[in-house]
């Protein structure tokens, strides 16, 4: 009989067919984090984070920002290796809340994630499009813009190579994921690789009277100072979040119970360090005052070939670029790879429509969750990069890691830990920091309440649907939650 800590749920019996594979390595999940971790998103927020900051002081935003994805990564790993199942969240939801609560939260996050998952892929293909664009430099230009809801739709030559990369992304993982675990291993190190090139390159050149270049009163403790803070650690945490990308697979990882917490641990330690160094070495090169003002709008797009050109030229300014769109293409397919699991996981429980559920005969892979996660996230691609991340944060925020967080302070997980084999320092503290970071990011938000409202929209769209599913199987037995 398998431990309680890693048995499956019972609804995975419900449906029969082929399983998933255990075949994840602790080197390729490590991998996947970090893929997932660096993508495209500090080549092309550095910007956006200096200019919420106001300054350099935007190192503050890194740190603040790893800080509370190491709180947040030990709840992952806890519940990583008591559940380590497919789905990550949805699986801990409808554990963690028990039969009657748990299973309409997990519903619910499942259904989010049909609108936060596309945003989150289409992020990074957005940021793809945005430095080719230094090869197309006119690419940006629209060639159809309108507003739905006041939400800007541009249809471009960036959005065309967004699209082309979530596509060739969904090809790609339509395979073994064995054959994907080799191919995670390679692309992390070229990610890892162009973050070092940055850094070598700006602490060879670097100048401490630029990195450090306080404006006036950058520290002083007032409204400006923690709105500043609050939108800066929005983007921190986009750009850190990934490092539980691993809990999504639980189901196809090896050693579930010693890789989950190193590849989530691990990958917050690497990816933070690189984070720090990266944005002191650009400061060290560029003027924070060019980041806010002085670079065009399209220069500003691509910001580390502007760097590297400055410092050795356009032919390195050209292979940076192909190295951030490789570590970019890299994260579109962690993200796709990560997500597609959900809907399958909630399919496999009775609690999403059945062809989710389906698994490829040959490739043992949830083939039709993958498609439709990349058909939803070529059409989020027609939005602007800005709308898609915060958007993205606040939903994710309030749809998964406040219901994960609360449900880990529950008794009902309090007496679950007492066997457990990776236990969190110093529990509950961390969870409670992490609690108290995103309610500050939240509630520091300018367009807090037009982001609520989005939110609100979706919760009551879930509803809907939950309650309507809920009263065509009245009479049927519910699935069981609980192993």
């Amino acid at each position: 009989m398998m431990p309680r800590s890693i048995a499956p749920s019972r609804p995975d019996h419900t449906i029969p067919g082929p399983e998933l594979e255990r075949g994840l390595s602790a080197p390729a999940a490590l991998g996947i984090n970090i893929i997932d971790m660096v993508g495209v998103g500090p080549f092309v927020t550095l910007p956006l984070i200096v200019i919420a900051m106001g300054g350099p002081q935007a190192m503050l935003g890194w740190l603040l920002g790893a800080a509370l994805s190491l709180c947040d990564g030990l709840i992952w790993s806890e519940l990583g290796t008591t559940y380590p199942e497919a789905g990550g969240s949805y699986a801990y939801l409808s554990h963690l809340y028990g039969a009657k609560l748990g299973r309409p939260l997990s519903f619910l996050y499942a259904w989010q994630l049909l609108f936060s998952a596309p945003l989150s892929i289409a992020s990074g293909c957005l940021g793809f499009s945005q430095y080719l664009s230094y090869f197309f430099p006119h690419s940006s230009n629209p060639l159809l813009s309108f507003h739905v809801l006041r939400v800007p739709v541009i249809f471009s030559g960036q959005t065309l190579m967004a699209m082309a990369l979530c596509l060739t992304a969904m090809a790609v993982l339509y395979r073994k994921v064995r054959s994907i675990d080799r191919l995670m291993k390679g692309l992390g190190v070229a990610v890892v690789l162009a973050l070092l090139s940055i850094i070598v390159a700006g602490l060879t050149h670097f100048n401490a009277r630029l990195a450090f270049d306080f404006p006036p009163g950058a520290f002083h403790l007032g409204h400006a100072f923690f709105a500043g803070l609050g939108a800066g650690m929005l983007i921190s945490a986009y750009d850190y979040w990934g490092y539980y990308n691993v809990c999504f697979l639980g189901a196809e990882v090896r050693n579930p119970r010693k890789t989950i917490p190193r590849a989530v641990l691990g990958s917050i330690a690497i990816v933070g360090t690189l984070y720090l160094l990266m944005n002191i070495s650009v400061l060290g090169v560029i003027p924070w005052r060019d980041l806010t003002g002085n670079l065009s709008g399209d220069a500003r797009m691509y910001t580390m070939a502007v760097f590297m050109q400055r410092l050795y030229g356009r032919g390195a300014a050209a292979v940076i670029v192909s190295l951030i769109a490789l570590a970019a293409s890299a994260s579109v397919l962690a993200l796709l790879l990560g997500y597609s699991r959900i809907p399958y996981a909630a399919a496999r429980s009775g609690n999403f429509p059945k062809l989710f559920a389906k698994v490829h005969p040959k490739h043992h892979i949830p083939h039709v969750s993958l498609m439709v996660l990349a058909g939803m996230t070529v059409f989020c691609c027609l939005f602007r990069l800005q709308e898609v991340i915060t958007t993205l944060v606040v939903i994710r925020i309030l749809f998964q890691f406040l219901l994960q967080g609360v449900a880990v302070l529950l008794p009902r997980h309090r007496r679950a830990r007492r066997a457990l084999s990776f236990r969190m320092p110093l529990y509950p503290l961390p969870v409670l920091i992490a609690l108290a970071g995103f309610l500050f990011i939240l509630l520091s938000r300018p367009n807090f309440l037009r982001e609520m409202r989005i939110a609100g929209v979706i919760l009551f769209l879930g509803l809907v649907v939950y309650g309507v599913r809920l009263l065509r199987s009245q009479g049927e037995p519910l699935p069981v939650t609980d192993p």
